[in-house]
């Protein structure tokens, strides 16, 4: 990597919310399974500190040395069904609280991997994991959950959706006092990947490294003002799609390549491994740092009119090729997130009706995740949350491609209503579900939706 040529557009960046979102340590645990779960937990805290002890003054010096803003240092560990396999409700109820002491020892923000892979089938632990989550979430601050339940491979496993759908509920009515908080702390997903660093949906896969340093970069405001310039110097009547794809796709090159120095400048101070740079635009409710305003520079007046999908597809696209041809190591989700809380303009279309459930699920099939931080009624069923989540694994399973819902059911709130959990997660009004209630008797099937045909490739 030449530094020389990632330094010459730092003071571009910095003026334009450019940050490394964040810097993840993935932690493997599988070593620390004992007899017993005070044993295990013992071990998971002392690994923990002796890999991340230092991790947070390592990612602050680096910023300071290159002056690019690392918002957040987390931890993601090996799902955490597979460490505590045997154990029941209460042991992994201890398993979080020690996962969350360890990670407030080490400073980090938020730890994610207190999760379980059930897409052909559940085990006695993974049932145990699962009545565990609410009173995990609603009695950790740190720690994120997350359930891979679909695969191109495998299928759907519809007995553990419809388990997702009342875990969603659950979660969100055990952290009322909160506006349901914990379930944002809660993702499902279809072809979840093992390297992706952004949370609430980080794992440690089985298949990395003893640690792993993983990078998110961020840089929706960087695009944004990219595009700004590029319109106001050439003039809209003398541009073309392609030509703005293309400023797209250079300006993301940038992003990226500031993003892996800084990633891999820890691991080397660090002596762990690196991994992989995602390469997603990652939003936040900041003004001017909004995915929804690449769409309305492009020419929607409104998030969710005709032709945001389009949209999302270019910028999704040029976004993959601009950050492939800067890393030699790209991985995790990489495109653009559209999670609705978390960006200014995504929330102001919910509230002036622009943007609906249909639409949102439509740009799902063409962006990095999927339904992302959607606070809907409190009053919607577990079987309709279910029914939702079917509907978005589905495009994944099919479309060979991660995609995860993260819904918020507000307890007490309905259509009209507002929200707001402050910081990164962002607020927004109540998204309006359509035809709620409707979907009991194909979630109450189970058993298993097959894998597609396409997924054959042996």
């Amino acid at each position: 990597m030449k530094s020389d040529h990632i330094l010459s557009t730092i003071e571009m960046i910095q003026k334009e919310n450019l940050d490394v979102r964040t810097v993840t340590m993935g932690i493997n645990l599988l070593d620390c399974k004992m007899g017993s779960v005070d044993e295990t937990c013992e071990k998971i805290k002392k690994k923990i500190i002796h890999f991340a002890g230092d991790f947070v003054e390592t990612c602050n010096k680096i910023s300071r040395k290159f002056g690019i803003p690392v918002v957040n240092k987390r931890i993601s560990i090996t799902p955490i069904a597979h460490v505590g396999a045997g154990f029941d409700r209460d042991g992994f109820v201890k398993l979080a609280k020690t996962l969350d002491n360890a990670a407030g020892h080490v400073g980090i923000d938020i730890l994610g991997g207190f999760s379980a892979q059930v897409e052909k089938g559940m085990t006695p632990t993974d049932i145990e994991y699962f009545s565990s989550l609410p009173e995990v979430l609603s009695c950790t601050e740190r720690v994120c959950a997350s359930v891979n339940i679909g695969t191109t491979k495998k299928g759907i496993n519809m007995d553990a959706l419809a388990l997702c759908g009342r875990t969603v509920k659950a979660v969100a009515e055990a952290t009322e006092d909160q506006n349901g908080f914990g379930a944002a702390k809660f993702v499902v997903f279809c072809n979840q990947p093992g390297d992706n660093p952004f949370m609430a949906g980080a794992i440690h896969g089985l298949e990395e490294a003893d640690t792993v340093l993983n990078i998110g970069i961020s840089g929706p405001g960087v695009i944004a003002r990219a595009l700004e310039r590029l319109i106001e110097s050439k003039g809209p009547e003398n541009l073309k799609l392609d030509e703005i794809a293309e400023e797209i796709k250079q300006t993301t090159f940038r992003v990226t390549r500031c993003g892996e120095l800084i990633g891999r400048e820890v691991s080397k101070e660090m002596g762990i491994e690196f991994g992989i740079v995602d390469l997603s635009l990652a939003p936040t409710p900041t003004i001017g740092d909004s995915v929804g305003e690449i769409f309305q520079i492009l020419g929607v007046d409104d998030v969710g009119a005709p032709g945001s999908t389009a949209i999302l597809a270019m910028l999704n696209d040029a976004v993959k090729k601009g950050g492939i041809f800067a890393s030699k190591t790209v991985g995790g989700l990489s495109g653009a997130f559209i999670p609705v809380m978390e960006d200014s303009i995504l929330a102001d279309a919910v509230g002036n009706g622009s943007l609906c459930l249909e639409k949102l699920e439509a740009m799902t099939c063409v962006c990095s995740v999927g339904l992302d931080m959607v606070a809907v009624p409190g009053s919607v069923d577990a079987d309709t949350i279910s029914a939702i989540i079917a509907d978005e694994m589905a495009i994944g399973m099919i479309n060979q491609k991660t995609t995860a819902v993260r819904l918020i059911p507000v307890p007490g709130k309905e259509v009209g209503d507002y929200v707001s959990f402050g910081g990164l997660f962002g607020a927004s009004p109540i998204l309006p579900v359509n035809n709620a209630g409707k979907s009991s008797r194909f979630i109450n099937w189970g058993g298993r939706i097959p894998a597609p045909i396409h997924s054959f490739k042996n």
